[in-house]
């Protein structure tokens, strides 16, 4: 199978209770395949990062965040994986950007990379679940950032991985 090579923008939507929005995915040729994952997506020509990442979040929430909003890279994370028949090489860039109640609940989650759900998790929540969240470790790397007052620190690299070999 031929890789496409993507690059993608990720957003960590926290909200007032240190809950993190995350929206479920399934591959539509593999029955019973389902994942959560991060609001964020492919960084398109001409934008950067940070365009893409304001873009995506208001694609997947209608949430109009502004670029000062997000935080300086946190992670980064290099990933293979297939989905509905295509392989991919994805480079990920992960920010942190804090939500206001109102801003949570004013959400509209329609989207086709929501069609099997979204919902707000706490690390506990995550620390527990048998579901398959991505990045792996999402508990802990999520209360690291959130129990970090500096931002601008290097981003941590989580690695390299091919989610279709590598389990969980």
């Amino acid at each position: 199978m031929t890789l496409m090579e993507r690059w993608t923008s990720r957003v960590l939507l926290v909200d007032d209770d240190d809950r993190l929005l995350l929206l479920c995915g399934r591959d539509p040729r593999s029955p019973g395949a389902r994942w959560w994952f991060t609001v964020g997506g492919g960084v398109e020509y001409g934008e950067d990062y940070l365009q893409a990442a304001v873009r995506e979040v208001w694609e997947e929430t209608a949430l109009s965040l502004p670029v000062g909003r997000l935080s300086p890279v946190v992670w980064t994370r290099q990933a293979i994986f297939s989905v509905d028949g295509r392989g991919f090489d994805q480079y990920e860039e992960y920010r942190l950007a804090r939500v206001t109640p109102d801003e949570a609940h004013g959400m509209n989650i329609r989207t086709k990379e929501a069609l099997y759900g979204h919902r707000w998790w706490s690390i506990s929540e995550l620390a527990s679940t048998a579901e398959t969240v991505r990045p792996k470790k999402m508990a802990s790397l999520l209360a690291d950032v959130l129990a970090t007052d500096d931002l601008d620190r290097r981003p941590v690299h989580l690695g390299n991985f091919n989610e279709d070999t590598d389990p969980e």
